[in-house]
């Protein structure tokens, strides 16, 4: 189980000019929330957020990895750092309890906490490598490749 191998989960939630931050310990306790400017000064400032209170085995989990937080999920990366991309809510759960960004952040903190796998965000390059050596690496029957010489 995740929560097993975890200490903490960091839910995110991006928009286009902020990023709302939740702590979440790995039994679901919210430790902390933030929000964050979405440019690079608020990037490090998530991650002294992170380090201040998450300073353990942490994951983050990311809702829009691949669109307004692809820049903060790149700098993750580069710094080590462990990232899923979260799927967002549905609509109908959406509409059915207004909109606030922490609450978002934290549904997607406890959803990775209740198996519900989020996806490494596609970055390209060497981290693109890395999450299809991942997939290949969770089937549980990988049949054997065979090299074709030319």
């Amino acid at each position: 189980m995740l929560a097993d191998e975890l200490d903490y989960v960091i839910g995110v939630d991006t928009h286009r000019d902020e990023h709302a931050l939740v702590v979440v310990s790995a039994g679901g306790a919210v430790l902390a929330e933030r929000a964050v400017r979405a440019d690079s000064s608020g990037y490090r400032s998530a991650l002294a957020f992170a380090d201040r209170f998450a300073a353990g085995r942490r994951i983050w989990t990311i809702e829009g990895a691949g669109s307004y937080g692809a820049g903060l999920a790149r700098i993750l990366a580069e710094r080590g750092e462990t990232v899923l991309e979260a799927g967002r809510p549905g609509r109908a759960q959406r509409r059915s309890r207004g909109k606030d960004d922490a609450l978002d952040a934290l549904l997607a903190a406890r959803g990775l906490l209740a198996s519900e796998a989020g996806t490494v965000p596609r970055n390209g390059g060497r981290r693109e490598a890395l999450r299809l050596l991942l997939i290949t690496r969770r089937r549980p029957s990988t049949p054997a490749v065979t090299r074709l010489s030319k």
